[in-house]
């Protein structure tokens, strides 16, 4: 019989789909209030994989990833979804449209995994109202998608990020005194 034990903590990412630099600005400080300094910010990153979002938040729209210090525990992962889902809310026009998309996961070593509302095959259910997406699974020295893995995160220049947020993780692991949650 195995014996249970808590999983090392896991690097916070977050994607920030946006129109324009100020809303984008505005929850990056909110974000970091919330959860911590942010140790990376990616480059702005076009987002034209869907059109999912044309209608609510318009078009042209871009992207940036950021990774938070703090390691978290795997647990929290809805708790960090429905502060990110009152941020896109507090953001949103009066007619209610978002004007930022917050969507977080976090890393580990062996996957990346994304948190979601939308529960699907692929999907198990936390709680609250929040679904884990298995996104990204580590296999022969790097990041590899799966078969319902969004076709952004399929792009081998978002799975050289990947790689680079896990090494840094790794990094942060050998730094931490204590592992657990």
């Amino acid at each position: 019989m195995g014996k249970a034990t808590e999983p090392k903590p896991a690097k916070l990412f977050m994607s920030l789909i946006a129109l324009k630099d100020d809303v984008l600005h505005q929850g990056m400080e909110e974000l970091r209030f919330a959860f911590g300094e942010i140790d990376f910010i990616s480059e702005r990153l076009s987002f034209n994989f869907t059109d999912y979002y044309s209608d609510e938040m318009g078009k042209d729209l871009f992207r940036h990833f950021i990774t938070f210090e703090s390691l978290i525990c795997m647990s929290l992962l809805p708790e960090v979804k429905q502060t990110t889902n009152r941020l896109e809310e507090k953001y949103a026009t009066p007619a209610g449209k978002r004007r930022i998309n917050i969507d977080p996961g976090y890393l580990c070593s062996e996957h990346v995994v994304l948190a979601t509302t939308k529960g699907y095959t692929h999907r198990p259910y936390l709680r609250e109202g929040i679904y884990a997406d298995l996104t990204l699974i580590y296999r022969n020295k790097s990041f590899q998608p799966l078969e319902w893995t969004y076709p952004d995160y399929r792009q081998e220049e978002l799975i050289k990020l990947f790689n680079q947020f896990r090494k840094k993780y790794l990094e942060d692991l050998k730094g931490r005194t204590q592992h657990s949650c």
